[in-house]
């Protein structure tokens, strides 16, 4: 208890000192564009820092660069730390703090963004502020010099603000892209140390997307019509060499474009594999726009790229093993569930998600997929599901549904990827309301609760579980909610109701559907069981990899400048070629982070292979009693088994959908965790419910899901 107390302590301390470094870099973006700023603050802050090292680009690290890294180290601490105090006697202690804030995560609808929360737009509504004051304040502070500028080039004074004000459109899309890479790095410390995780975060990236594409855009077109006006179109064709390139950032603006345009809903629903592809090309609008606009004032945006190219670097590490793909189940309504050998040693909480590729289908190809099992109940396998609803699936499938399917399949994965901690105790009651597919994240839930009440003395919430499906088949998903494996179904306290509703169909059909199908693959000795990776399963060593990285960065960068920028530039920062300057941060910074990732990713990978080969032994007599595609009847058979324990009634009702608002405003329980996953109107429509206030004591959740 006094060491729990401790350890909280610690880490409220972290996060406290995390939130005040992180406010400090907020008010130097506030204060940037002002006056003070350039005729005070800079001034000074060029004078102390003033380094043959580092020259300019220096400060700019150390007043946007640093803190950021910081806070991510921090952040890699206080997660380790929590690992020591999310035990399920914590969770059951503390499953009741924090209620007094729960208004602030109570769902609103805004046309535009969906569903939100409070928090959420009042965040966005500072954000958006911050832009207009940036804007406003660049705007102002260089029309000052609008005169002087213009009678300098030979133009009038509307053209002089018309430049002005395009520059600064560019440079207040920069503010958006410094934090568009933070939702998109999976294995980040700064997002759980929120509360977030980036596949509930892939929202912000798209709203700080549209807001920097749209602002480029802008940027791009004032400038075209200010050469144009001014007779000076010749300058699209000038890469400033010690100044702005323009080539480089209408390349920048063309990649841009391109990604932009793919992301229109209808073209990313019918075309994924163009969306998926043309993404790729950010690689090429990072590059050009480092060369548009020099290091120097690329380094703001440094630390979000930072984390995310030590992140993106990891998963490349991990998607190069093969992972041992045990069996998998071909299920009636055109699913599959992919059963892979996993260590004890990875734990994972419910809602994760893991990314698959099979080289056999697309070797480039990486979808994500909700995790279904639990690493608490199932210590040795993590099962996935996949529903043929796409080009990439249905290979899949007709791959698994095959009666003659090879003895092995390559497989590679990245993740798996969740919350960091989960709070589902605080309820008295979880109302767990999907729609088709959605079904899926909620059977790592359950089996968390069923591992929970058979192992903690603690409150268990009741579970209803109202399942919306198109037709009867779907219904076979319901027999996947336990692990026929289990062994605490037994003993286990969780009351589950189940209310199924299939839409398209009056009955139950007179054809009888197809069992499901059971299928032993024979893994190669190669082949490694999915074990901790670096970042979300080993927080010290990515607070080692960021702090050690950088170190080596400035080590590289000092001497670069030192001995081949300072002899002839003499910190002006206007006679060395700003294209050479780009390209070599960008070769430190590429070199830093292979070199440190990598040492460690062996270091990790040594230690995981003696666990790893324990398992291969393990299995060996498992597969030389199985054959490589057959129908396991036993194995169906004690799927209903636990089922009988835990399962309070099951109804299944045809031809008819439910009415979540009268059963949801008929619950009497006084804290209700109302959990959705399916389509967007059911999500909708039951934000709507809980945030009506005609019920005080509905909390909404919306749950992503992937498959």
């Amino acid at each position: 208890m006094a060491s729990y107390r401790v350890i909280s302590a610690i880490r409220g301390a972290i996060l406290m000192l995390a939130l005040l470094v992180f406010l400090g870099n907020i008010m130097m973006w506030i204060i940037m564009p002002t006056d003070t700023y350039y005729n005070n603050w800079l001034l000074h802050i060029l004078a102390d820092t003033n380094s043959t090292y580092f020259g300019i680009q220096g400060p700019i690290m150390l007043d946007f660069t640093f803190p950021i890294l910081f806070i991510a180290v921090l952040g890699c601490v206080y997660l380790h730390l929590g690992k020591r105090v999310t035990s399920h006697t914590a969770r059951c202690r503390n499953c009741k703090r924090g209620q007094e804030f729960r208004f602030l995560k109570r769902p609103m609808i805004v046309k535009g963004l969906g569903i939100v929360t409070l928090t959420e737009l009042l965040l966005f509504t500072l954000f958006i502020a911050l832009c207009v004051w940036y804007f406003s304040d660049y705007v102002r502070h260089w029309f000052k010099q609008v005169l002087v500028r213009s009678m300098s080039r030979g133009e009038k004074v509307w053209q002089t603000k018309l430049d002005r004000v395009a520059i600064v459109t560019g440079v207040t899309g920069n503010l958006c892209l410094t934090f568009l890479f933070y939702p998109v790095t999976r294995g980040s410390s700064i997002l759980p140390m929120l509360g977030l995780t980036s596949e509930s975060s892939i929202k912000y990236h798209n709203w700080l997307g549209h807001m920097a594409m749209a602002l480029s855009t802008l940027h791009g077109f004032l400038y075209i019509v200010y050469w144009i006006i001014t007779n000076r179109l010749s300058e699209m064709l000038k890469w400033g060499d010690h100044y702005v390139s323009n080539i480089a950032g209408e390349m920048c603006l063309l990649c841009g474009l391109v990604m932009w345009m793919t992301t229109y809903p209808s073209i990313r629903r019918k075309m994924f594999e163009l969306f998926l592809y043309t993404h790729y090309l950010y690689i090429f609008f990072i590059i050009f726009f480092i060369l548009h606009i020099g290091i120097g004032f690329a380094t703001i945006m440094l630390p979000g790229l930072y984390l995310f190219i030590i992140d993106r670097y990891l998963r490349f590490l991990q998607s190069k093993e093969n992972v041992r793909l045990v069996s998998a189940r071909v299920l009636p309504c055109d699913t599959i569930e992919l059963n892979f050998s996993k260590s004890r040693a990875l734990n994972y909480t419910p809602t994760s998600t893991m990314f698959v590729n099979m080289p056999i289908i697309s070797k480039l190809q990486w979808h994500p997929f909700t995790v279904t099992s639990n690493s608490n109940l199932e210590p040795d396998r993590l099962s996935v599901l996949m529903k043929c609803e796409g080009n990439w699936t249905k290979k899949v499938y007709d791959l698994m549904a095959s009666p003659s399917v090879a003895e092995r399949i390559q497989v590679s994965v990245e993740g798996p990827y969740g919350p960091a901690t989960t709070d589902f105790l605080r309820h008295d009651m979880l109302v767990l309301i999907s729609g088709g597919s959605g079904i899926t994240p909620f059977f790592s839930i359950i089996r968390e609760l069923i591992f929970i009440s058979s192992t903690q003395k603690c409150k268990i919430p009741k579970v209803t579980l109202i399942s919306v499906f198109k037709n009867s088949s779907n219904l076979s998903l319901l027999e996947l909610i336990i692990p026929s494996s289990t062994k605490s179904a037994n003993s286990c306290n969780l009351e589950l109701q189940i209310e199924a509703y299939v839409t398209r169909e009056k009955g139950y059909p007179k054809d009888k559907l197809k069992p499901p199908r059971t299928i032993f693959f024979k893994p190669n000795p190669s082949d490694a069981p999915i074990s901790p990776t670096l970042g979300p399963h080993s927080w010290l060593c990515l607070a080692a990899i960021i702090s050690s990285s950088f170190i080596i960065f400035l080590v590289l960068l000092g001497v670069f400048t030192r001995y081949a920028i300072y002899p002839i530039d003499h910190n002006t920062n206007m006679l060395y070629s700003y294209t050479k300057k780009g390209l070599m941060n960008m070769l430190f910074i590429c070199f830093s982070v292979v070199v440190t990732a990598s040492f460690a990713f062996l270091w990790n990978k040594k230690r995981n292979a003696m666990e790893a080969q324990q398992i291969q032994y393990m299995e060996e007599p498992i597969a030389s009693k199985t054959t490589t595609s057959s129908f396991d009847q036993d194995d169906i058979e004690l799927e209903s088994l636990p089922l009988q324990s835990i399962i309070k009634s099951t109804n299944v009702h045809y031809g008819q959908r439910p009415d979540l608002e009268r059963f949801l405003l008929d619950i009497k329980e006084s804290s209700v965790g109302t959990l959705v996953s399916g389509p967007k109107k059911m999500k909708r429509d039951v934000a709507a419910i809980c945030s009506s206030g005609i019920a005080d004591n509905l909390h909404f959740e919306s749950i992503s899901f992937t498959w």
